[in-house]
Formats: C-alpha cells, sequence, structure tokens
C-alpha cells in the first residue's frame, strides 16, 4: 500500500517532537505493509471510511482507498485537538 500524507499532516511531522515523529511514522508504515493484519493502535472513525493510528498522545487521520492501494494521511496532531 503507497502512502500519501498531506502538506499540513508534513509540517504537522516536522514540529512534533523527533521521538514520536519517527514512531507515529513508523506505525504508519507498518500499517500501510500489512493492512489486513490486527493492529491495536489501529481503530477506524465512525461515520467515515477513515481511521486512526495512535501513538502516546499524538493521532494520524488516515483515509484507505477502496481498493485498499492507497493511504492517504490527511491530518496529524495531539489528542486534545486532532479531532476538532
Amino acid at each position: 500500500m503507497e502512502t500519501f500524507y498531506t502538506a499540513k499532516a508534513i509540517k504537522a511531522l516536522r514540529k512534533m517532537p523527533s521521538k514520536d515523529s519517527l514512531a507515529l511514522r513508523e506505525k504508519i508504515r507498518t500499517y500501510a505493509s500489512e493492512p489486513s493484519r490486527p493492529h491495536p493502535w489501529v481503530k477506524p472513525l465512525i461515520g467515515t471510511q477513515g481511521l486512526r493510528i495512535r501513538h502516546g498522545d499524538w493521532r494520524a487521520i488516515c483515509v484507505s482507498e477502496t481498493d485498499m492501494t492507497i493511504l492517504n494521511v490527511v491530518k496529524i496532531g495531539h489528542r486534545r485537538e486532532i479531532y476538532r
């Protein structure tokens, strides 16, 4: 599965602490390599085709295409701000 980041998501990754940024990108990469395998840090978003990838207090909101070949990382942020 190919992974694409929006400009907003890239900007958020650069502002995050580097340790958390690396860990979150690794979790996104792990999910993209095996999306059918269960991952405890991935949850579907209710009412959308999106999903949430969690690392500590940080969240990545992603949308996967229907054919499961593309994963778009739409938004990344702290858990208190990401769902607003």
